[in-house]
C-alpha cells in the first residue's frame, strides 16, 4: 500500500461520532477554554476582540509568566498541565534558555498555528454574541407571567 493510500485509509477510519475514535481525545482538548485562551495568548490575539475574528498582533514566543497574567483565572496548576498536553500533541514548543534564573519560553508550531485560526474565530464569535446569549438565557430563565 502506498504512503498515500495509507493516509487516505487513516482519515476515514478517525470518524469522530464513533465512541472509540481517538479524535474525541483530541476535540476535548481543543475545545477546553483554557487550551482556546492560550493558543489565543501565542497567536497574539492579547487585544480585544474584533467582530472580524482577526487578530491584531503576530504569533509570539511568551513565558510562563505572561501567558498565566494575559489568561486571567486559570491556575497555576491548570495552567501547566494545558501547556504540557499542548506541547505533547505538538501544538506547541517549549524552549529552556540556560540563564540565571532559567527562561522558558512558549511558543505555538504550525500545527498550533492551524489551529489556532480556528480557535480565534471562536473566541471573536463568543465575544461579539455574548450580549445575545445573554438576553436569550435571561429569557429563558424568567418564568412566563
Amino acid at each position: 500500500m502506498k504512503a498515500a493510500q495509507k493516509r487516505a485509509q487513516a482519515k476515514v477510519e478517525f470518524n469522530a461520532f464513533l465512541a472509540g475514535c481517538p479524535s474525541r481525545q483530541l476535540l476535548d482538548r481543543i475545545s477546553d477554554k483554557w487550551v482556546v485562551l492560550i493558543l489565543c495568548a501565542l497567536g497574539g490575539d492579547s487585544g480585544p476582540g474584533r467582530p472580524d475574528g482577526e487578530h491584531s498582533d503576530a504569533p509570539k514566543a511568551m513565558r510562563y509568566s505572561e501567558i498565566s497574567r494575559l489568561v486571567a483565572g486559570v491556575s497555576q496548576k491548570m495552567l501547566t498541565q494545558t501547556l504540557r498536553s499542548l506541547e505533547r500533541d505538538g501544538l506547541l514548543t517549549r524552549t529552556v534558555t540556560p540563564t540565571v534564573p532559567v527562561t522558558v519560553s512558549y511558543e505555538l508550531t504550525d500545527l498550533g498555528l492551524s489551529l489556532h485560526h480556528m480557535t480565534r474565530g471562536l473566541r471573536a464569535w463568543a465575544q461579539t454574541h455574548m450580549t445575545q446569549v445573554l438576553a436569550n438565557r435571561e429569557g429563558y430563565d424568567t418564568p412566563p407571567s
